[in-house]
């Protein structure tokens, strides 16, 4: 049975893998870091609240003898700055990702990262440009089995309040039409989150890139 990190249990993608983790039967705690308590309880919860995601020193302990991080941190492209997409995008996942690797240095991490993700870091696009700079961050520190997943669309299976005018269309669309463009268009939230809590779980490989082929497979 493993220990599994969950960062994000509270957004759309981190609340399903928490789910799948407490019901898994390989899963012996599930740790999750939120900034105020989600109102859960179960025995393998492990729920540690934290007001600076940037800072872990008064939370060493919790980040030891973890098998699994999976981390579902986002923001949309704007909901808020550049400046401040980018400190969330990468040096949020920077200081947490150090801080893991410090204390759990065997730790398998699975990354939602997303689709065209730029490892150059040149891209015009503020979030393919700035997800790559994270992937990028991931693979310096040297993880025993690093995952990252580059998703399509996501469509939301729950329903939930769209963060802009472009995700109500997207969802209004999703069924009529992005579904049948392909594989490489979209995915479920619960398809993505069940890929990653699989892929964290078996962690096999020094790396793995899932583009959204690959996660639907």
């Amino acid at each position: 049975m493993k220990n599994v990190l969950i960062m994000g249990a509270s957004g759309m993608i981190g609340r399903i893998c928490l789910r799948q983790c407490l019901e898994n039967k390989d899963v012996a705690k599930a740790t999750i870091f939120v900034r105020k308590p989600i109102g859960m309880e179960h025995p393998k919860l492990n729920e540690v609240v934290l007001a600076d995601f940037y800072d872990y020193s008064s939370v060493t302990q919790h980040l030891q003898n973890q098998d699994v991080c999976l981390y579902c941190i986002g923001v949309y492209t704007g909901q808020v700055d550049k400046q401040e997409f980018s400190r969330i995008t990468v040096d949020m996942t920077k200081a947490f990702a150090s801080a893991l690797k410090a204390q759990s240095p065997d730790a398998a991490f699975c990354f939602l990262s997303g689709g065209g993700a730029d490892e150059k870091e040149k891209s015009p696009i503020l979030f393919a440009r700035e997800k790559g700079k994270a992937e990028n961050i991931l693979k310096s520190l040297d993880f025993k089995s690093l995952h990252l997943f580059r998703p399509g669309y996501i469509y939301p299976v729950a329903p939930r309040k769209e963060p802009n005018f472009s995700y109500k269309l997207m969802r209004f669309l999703y069924k009529p039409l992005i579904s049948k463009l392909g594989k490489s268009a979209s995915v479920t939230s619960e398809q993505l989150a069940s890929a990653m809590v699989r892929a964290g779980l078996s962690a096999q490989g020094k790396m793995t890139v899932w583009e959204n082929r690959d996660i639907r497979a």
